[in-house]
């Protein structure tokens, strides 16, 4: 079984992931980890504190001679704004945080909830998802994350090949598919943040090249589309989720949402066994499993909850009214978002991949794939 732990404080000395289940024999290889690290610090309306941080993992563990071993894999990225004990306590609780319900539930200060809650937390998950997408691309499975809207304004995604997606997105100082836009998104959030106030959006999330039957329909907490859902709305600031054509499916017709299931012999030799859709309304996922289409993932995520026009808030030491406090923040971390879920879908598919065809090594999931295969065809006659 995959799976990761984080640790570390917004303005600690590190933040550390320990993924654990991650099988033997994957050469990695740690710059594209920093590569996605830097995605994440990147795009228009990001904080201050991208100037100060350079972030690059640290290999701690389960790695030798550049070869994953089969042990737990331990990452850390160094924090060099690295000041919690020297910074005072918060009394006016933000809206839109955890300070206090945080500081209710660990009768705690609100400064310790608010450190451990920031989403300076996904650096460690970016870096174990990055981890899992170099596992992924040993079986042609590819995780793409971008923007489809910000605020207000829906993004007109252009359709192409995947480095030409790969190469609009990497033009775009939004992370969105479509660079001739950015003018129009960067002016709004300029006007956000001349007012001293924030903006979300919605991202989308794209995996290809999967296989039959990631995922199950004998128990529902094993059931891909939940877990994919329980890993994107588990980062912070998503405040929904949908997979394919997800909620638009509830104002039309079954005729209307479902895809037809065809046969094209030209495409037996591809994972879908020549088994095509010619639409992915389902977001391939069906009964929690994958159907061997794309999977489609898509989050809202809300505006950034600190404000530098403060709401009201109550100063927990005289209960009367003030505004809420300030901290250092973003206007608008939609591009950084878009990179953070890629990475956590990622980790999921590989979880899935591992449950499903786990060897301890490579090269023993790489024979079971095989194996599955043969057996399938074997199975329809193909």
């Amino acid at each position: 079984m995959l799976r990761y732990l984080t640790a570390g404080e917004s303005h600690g000395k590190a933040l550390l992931a320990l993924v654990d289940g991650f099988p033997a024999g994957v050469e990695l290889e740690p710059e594209r980890i920093n590569a996605d690290l830097r995605r994440r610090q990147g795009g228009y309306g990001r904080g201050g504190r991208q100037q100060i941080e350079t972030d690059a993992v640290d290999i701690l563990s389960g790695v030798w001679r550049g070869i994953t071993l089969g042990s737990p894999i331990a990452l850390m990225i160094p924090n060099r704004d690295y000041k919690i004990d020297q910074m005072d306590d918060l009394l006016r609780p933000r809206p839109g945080h955890g300070d206090l319900s945080g500081s209710i539930k660990y009768l705690s200060s609100v400064r310790a909830i608010l450190e451990r809650a920031s989403a300076r937390e996904t650096t460690a998950r970016v870096a174990a998802g990055s981890l899992a997408k170099q596992l992924l691309e040993k079986f042609g499975i590819t995780v793409f994350g971008y923007v489809a809207g910000i605020g207000p304004i829906s993004i007109r995604s252009k359709d192409g090949t995947p480095e030409e997606r790969k190469s609009w997105r990497e033009r775009s100082q939004l992370s969105t598919l479509n660079p001739d836009q950015d003018a129009e998104v960067k002016a709004l959030i300029d006007t956000m943040q001349e007012s001293g106030d924030t903006l979300g959006g919605i991202i989308e999330i794209r995996v290809d090249g999967l296989p039959y039957g990631l995922g199950t329909h004998a128990q529902w907490d094993r059931k891909l589309d939940g877990l994919l859902a329980k890993a994107v709305m588990a980062v912070q600031a998503m405040k929904g989720v949908e997979i394919g054509l997800g909620f638009q499916m509830a104002r039309q017709p079954g005729s209307a949402s479902h895809d037809p299931i065809h046969y094209d012999p030209q495409q037996a030799d591809k994972p879908s066994l020549g088994f095509v859709r010619p639409t992915n309304n389902a977001g391939g996922l069906e009964a929690g499993m994958t159907n061997a289409q794309p999977i489609v993932v898509r989050a809202a995520m809300k505006p950034i909850s600190t404000l530098k026009q403060p709401l009201e808030s109550v100063n927990l030491q005289t209960k009367q009214s003030e505004t809420a406090s300030y901290e250092r923040s973003d206007v608008c971390a939609i591009a950084a978002a878009s990179c953070v879920l890629e990475c956590v879908v990622a980790f999921e598919i590989a979880a899935a991949l591992i449950d499903k065809f786990g060897g301890d090594s490579l090269i023993e999931m790489q024979e079971r794939w095989k194996l599955f295969y043969e057996l399938v065809k074997k199975k329809l006659d193909l």
